[in-house]
C-alpha cells in the first residue's frame, strides 16, 4: 500500500504492506532510526513521535494508520545548523540521559507536556513520563531536564 504523510517537514511517500507498523515505517522505509524499538508492545515509550501534534507510541499504530498525518521524530527537532531544541539541549545540560536509548520518547513525551501544560508540576512531569522507561537515570535528571527545557522553551 502507499501511504503519504509529512515526517519532519517534508513530504514523505513510501510503499508498505498494510501491516507495517510505523516505527518500522519510519526506520526501515525513511531510515529515521533515532525512533528506538525498545518492547514492540508500548510499553516502553522508546519509539514515541508526535503525529498532529500529540505524542504516540509509534510501535502500536500501522503507518496506513497516518495517511496524511504530520509526523515529527527527533530528527525533526533541531536546527539544520545542528543547534539542539530546548528540550534536547535540557536533556544534555541535566545529565537526562545515560545509554540514550530511552532519550528520544522522553523527549518526544516532555515536548507533547510542554504543549499541554506548559507549567507542569514535578508530579505532572512524572505522570506525562509514566509511559517511558529508563533503565539507567532513575528520573531525576529527566525530570529536572523536562522542567528546564520546558522553560527553555517557552522563553525561545
Amino acid at each position: 500500500m502507499q501511504v503519504q504523510f509529512t515526517v519532519n517537514g517534508r513530504a514523505e511517500r513510501i510503499d508498505v504492506p498494510p501491516n507495517t507498523l510505523l516505527v518500522t515505517a519510519l526506520r526501515e522505509h525513511l531510515r529515521l532510526t533515532g525512533t528506538h524499538v525498545g518492547c514492540d508492545t508500548a510499553q516502553c515509550g522508546a519509539c514515541t513521535v508526535i503525529v498532529n501534534g500529540r505524542a504516540i507510541k509509534s510501535c502500536n499504530t500501522l503507518a496506513v494508520q497516518q495517511e496524511g498525518a504530520d509526523i515529527t521524530t527527533i530528527e525533526g527537532l533541531a536546527q539544520p545548523d545542528g543547534t539542539l531544541h530546548p528540550m534536547q539541549a535540557a536533556f544534555k545540560d541535566c545529565h537526562g540521559l545515560q545509554c540514550g536509548f530511552c532519550t528520544p520518547g522522553m523527549v518526544m513525551s516532555a515536548l507533547d507536556l510542554a504543549r499541554q501544560n506548559p507549567n507542569a508540576t514535578e508530579q505532572q512531569i512524572r505522570e506525562q513520563l509514566d509511559g517511558n522507561i529508563c533503565r539507567c537515570t532513575g528520573y531525576q535528571n529527566i525530570v529536572k531536564a523536562v522542567k528546564q527545557g520546558m522553560a527553555a522553551s517557552a522563553n525561545a
